[in-house]
């Protein structure tokens, strides 16, 4: 009896342990969607890419200009849903949003993601346009196996998903589009779908 009592002293100290040094307040509810933001967005990208009339898109043209900008809207309606969602959660378990584990977290996910960015915008500059999809699903998917450390486990598949998902979008370049859907909608959606039942709804 007191050996069985000793081993759950040690799972507890374990799990205060884990709790102290992982930020678990991520709302799968923002994974959801962020993912659904991402399925407008490529939608509407898209069908400006269909009336285009121009072979090629450039740097300098309109076109372009149109799907940063609807880049640009969905990832910062993506990040701000997912502040609002993460501090009422956190609010509700009486967790900090910004302690020392969410400090890590940003920091850990922050690095590769702004390194992936900069290799995108340099591919852009230099005429590489097929590499930009596979390099922001590498780059997004290190980010996340990078910061899953310090959060939830899921979020670790959700990285090997989308690494895996931009090695297949290397070969298959000319289907970058398809594979943003697939990277940033549908995984986006089904993860954060996992996480709201798993975590969410306790």
């Amino acid at each position: 009896m007191e050996a069985n009592n000793y081993l759950q002293d040690l799972k507890d100290i374990k799990d205060l342990m884990n709790k102290s040094s992982q930020f678990i307040s991520l709302s799968g509810l923002s994974g959801i969607l962020a993912g659904i933001y991402a399925l407008i967005g490529a939608w509407i990208a898209n069908a400006l890419i269909e009336n285009n009339t121009r072979l090629y898109i450039t740097l300098e043209s309109v076109l372009f200009k149109q799907i940063l900008l609807i880049a640009g809207c969905v990832l910062a309606a993506s990040l701000i849903t997912a502040y609002l969602l993460t501090v009422n959660k956190a609010k509700k378990m009486g967790e900090k949003v910004w302690n020392a584990s969410s400090k890590r977290l940003l920091i850990n996910f922050a690095i590769p993601l702004v390194t992936g960015g900069i290799f995108a915008l340099l591919l852009l500059k230099n005429g590489y346009y097929g590499l930009v999809a596979p390099i922001m699903l590498l780059f997004y998917g290190m980010a996340c196996l990078n910061a899953s450390k310090y959060t939830l486990r899921d979020v670790r598949y959700l990285g090997l998903t989308e690494i895996i998902l931009g090695l297949f979008a290397v070969e298959f370049s000319g289907y970058g589009l398809y594979f943003w859907v697939l990277g940033f909608g549908v995984c986006h959606i089904l993860y954060g779908t996992v996480m709201y039942y798993k975590y969410d709804r306790k």
